[in-house]
């Protein structure tokens, strides 16, 4: 990198090069930095191609610098103002209903552990039904 450039300061680059990830720019004719694809603008972007081209003049903001590797992290986003949030209107909460539990015995499926477990204590005691 032939020229310093600070964390912080705010710039204009050209677009050199798009890629799934993010796009590249020329912050001079020897140095480019990357703006990854969540720096791009406000909101999810899922194409950087449908806010950027080849050759787009853009401001960006340098958020990071790594002399050793010779990477500039940069930000168009945070050039720009944050959209305003819309108020959301929250929804009326909804009332839950008690359960209905019902205490009779239902007149068909499965019985009950409760009414098996008695009819298997019956079983239990009759004299016919133990092996000898």
């Amino acid at each position: 990198m032939s020229t310093k450039y600070e964390v912080g300061s705010v710039l204009t680059g050209t677009v050199k090069g798009i890629q799934p990830y993010g796009a590249f720019v020329a912050l001079d004719e020897n140095t480019q930095g990357l703006v990854h694809i969540s720096e791009v603008t406000h909101g999810y972007v899922k194409d950087v191609n449908d806010y950027l081209k080849i050759g787009d003049e853009v401001q960006v903001k340098v958020l990071s610098v790594d002399e050793k590797a010779g990477k500039i992290s940069l930000s168009i986003r945070a050039t720009q103002e944050a959209p305003a949030q819309q108020e959301r209107t929250k929804a009326p909460a909804k009332k839950r209903q008690a359960a209905v539990v019902s205490t009779s015995a239902p007149e068909e499926g499965f019985n009950t552990l409760k009414d098996k477990l008695q009819e298997w204590i019956e079983q239990s005691d009759r004299q016919d039904l133990i092996k000898k």
